[in-house]
């Protein structure tokens, strides 16, 4: 089940927003559960001394005594995985929500057309992204990482290092078993010594798939062409 949070100082805008919501997890079959706040810094206790964890949170920018771009920046430390849409009525806003890595930034002129799809976008990325785990097992450690927190997995010698937002993991394996292991549609080769999870990759650039976390990975240009179209494929299947 997806937990879900709104945070809004107009009591009619949060519920709007749950209403859309309720809408898009009906219209997915996805099951959710909806918290709203009309104080951030209520959410931003609620995560960060209660460990309450949120999925999903939608921030409206324009808030008194705590704005929505600052309680982003101070909920990721403690929700490093969750999907974050900003709502405002500011355009100047976006660039700022891109280097917070914000998954959709809607403005307020636009919610009725635009909020919906964001919202489900949102939802189906974090179903494409549960449950799936790479299992390590060697005689001293057992060790499960979900599919997705890993960036990128690389060569290593006669190994393979999985990569996670957290640090790296080595398996005593070769990349191509490891590849195999997977067996997952998100994972791609972009270099004979490199494989991507394309849920983190936001973009192509200079021959290089920029991450999420700003990490540049080199795409070999026998790959470069075929990367953009499995992405493009992946994403065009999935949102």
């Amino acid at each position: 089940m997806l937990r879900i949070a709104i945070c809004d100082d107009e009591q009619s805008m949060i519920d709007f927003h749950a209403q859309t919501v309720k809408a898009c997890l009906s219209e997915t079959g996805i099951v959710g559960e909806i918290q709203t706040y009309v104080n951030g810094k209520n959410l931003l206790c609620d995560v960060s001394e209660d460990h309450f964890h949120y999925d999903l949170i939608l921030l409206d920018i324009e808030m008194p005594e705590i704005s929505g771009m600052d309680l982003a920046r101070q909920l990721r430390p403690f929700l490093p995985g969750v999907k974050m849409i900003f709502i405002t009525s500011h355009v100047e806003f976006a660039i700022d929500a891109y280097e917070l890595s914000i998954f959709r930034y809607v403005p307020k002129n636009d919610l009725e057309k635009r909020l919906p799809g964001a919202i489900t976008d949102a939802i189906k990325l974090l179903s494409l992204e549960a449950d799936k785990v790479y299992t390590i097992q060697t005689n001293s450690r057992l060790e499960r990482i979900p599919f997705r927190d890993v960036l990128y997995v690389s060569k290593d010698g006669k190994n393979a290092l999985i990569t996670t937002g957290t640090g790296t993991s080595q398996v005593r394996k070769p990349l191509q078993q490891v590849f195999d292991e997977l067996n997952a549609e998100e994972f791609l080769f972009i270099d004979r010594g490199c494989i991507v999870n394309l849920i983190h990759v936001m973009q192509i650039k200079d021959g290089c798939a920029i991450l999420k976390d700003g990490t540049a990975l080199p795409v070999s240009r026998s790959h470069l062409q075929d990367v953009k179209e499995k992405i493009n494929a992946y994403w065009g299947a999935h949102l």
